[in-house]
């Protein structure tokens, strides 16, 4: 389980310990879409729908925060997790998906059908400190489904 984001999002982890890639979609009665939509004078639903930004949310050890990923496009997150389901389907074994300069994902078995990861995040140099998040094991079934409805929520 995870935090509700509506728009494409990838989480992974369980409901305390968890890596997520996100593209909010900004929802016309929140009061900071309220504001900006005020501020250019348009409609606050003119503003609203799909983002255009991904970002990354982490909780770990009760501690939670995220970064924006300014000029990611959607096909980076979905090779990404491409990638990922790739490595799920076929492993046997630990494995690690390079996300690239802000993402790394190693994966070891941890129980039947099961993978707990590691998840190592370099936010941009304005954004904070490298980090470690550790997840507890998941099945692969669910991961796999939960990586196929993202892809298919960015077709």
């Amino acid at each position: 389980m995870s935090p509700a984001v509506a728009g494409p999002a990838l989480f992974i982890g369980g409901d305390t310990d968890y890596v997520a890639l996100v593209r909010p979609e900004l929802d016309p009665d929140d009061p900071g879409v309220r504001r900006a939509a005020e501020q250019a004078g348009v409609a606050p639903e003119e503003l609203a729908g799909p983002g255009d930004t991904w970002a990354v949310l982490y909780e770990y050890g009760g501690e939670g925060d995220g970064f924006e990923l300014p000029g990611v496009r959607d096909a980076e997150p979905a090779d990404f997790a491409e990638r990922l389901r790739a490595e799920l389907a076929a492993a046997s074994g630990p494995f690690t998906v390079d996300g690239g300069a802000v993402l790394r994902l190693d994966a070891r078995p941890a129980g039947t059908d099961r993978y707990a990861f590691t998840a190592h995040l370099t936010p941009p140099a304005d954004a904070g400190t490298p980090l470690t998040v550790e997840t507890g094991p998941l099945p692969v079934a669910e991961l796999l489904a939960d990586l196929d409805t993202f892809l298919g929520s960015l077709a």
